[in-house]
């Protein structure tokens, strides 16, 4: 390993297929080959089900909720499956979160002003603005719609990439037998932390996704 960050290089010869972790999710999608639903099946329905529920209450337009809920199981399963040894961590990248993160923000943005475009003058103005403060509040409001699907990627990114860094960095120090035990404690308890991180930024993700559509 040349440095640090060589373990999330995603080029690693002439025939490179790391890219190729984000399609073996499809392997472990349960599939209904009988009349009554297996274990999987029906953890995932139950989970899909919930989610819907709560999109629902917040996403006006219709459609949307399966757009926004098949990014969730798709982020979900590829954070689940870097955690894997020797499988690429695809959503530790900016290209794979910034390309689901851009259409998505895009066509919204396109939609809502080319539909509702009074609906979308009025986000610019909070309700109370002082004449003074308008332009500013404007340019202000701008920013934050413009950096939208940055701050998405970023913080799925980010989150991804820093526990696996710590793992990295611990499992070079096995300088003694006590040292490794105790490397080992820490690796499966920072596994532990990475499952948990896994499920709460692909939902912090899918959440964040169903609020922006819910104002236009």
């Amino acid at each position: 390993m040349m440095n640090l960050f060589s373990t999330f290089d995603p080029c690693t010869g002439m025939l490179s297929m790391n890219w190729m972790s984000m399609t073996t999710m499809t392997i472990f999608l349960p599939t209904k080959f009988w009349l009554i639903n297996n274990k999987t099946s029906m953890m995932m329905k139950m989970l899909m089900k919930t989610m819907y529920k709560e999109m629902k209450m917040l996403m006006k337009n219709k459609g949307s909720t399966l757009m926004v809920l098949s990014m969730f199981i798709f982020i979900l399963t590829n954070n689940i499956m870097g955690l894997m040894p020797y499988i690429f961590t695809a959503s530790s990248h900016m290209l794979f979160s910034l390309s689901l993160a851009l259409p998505m923000w895009t066509s919204l943005m396109i939609y809502g002003w080319m539909n509702k475009t009074n609906k979308m003058l009025k986000h610019l103005i909070p309700m109370g603005t002082p004449s003074i403060l308008i332009p500013f509040m404007v340019m202000i409001e701008t920013i934050s719609n413009l950096i939208r699907p940055g701050s998405l990627a970023v913080r799925l990114s980010a989150n991804m990439i820093a526990g696996h860094l710590l793992m990295v960095l611990l499992g070079n120090n096995t300088l003694s037998p006590m040292m490794m035990s105790m490397t080992m404690m820490i690796i499966m308890m920072l596994i532990l932390f990475e499952m948990a991180v896994s499920m709460i930024q692909s939902y912090v993700f899918m959440t964040l996704s169903t609020l922006y559509s819910s104002e236009i």
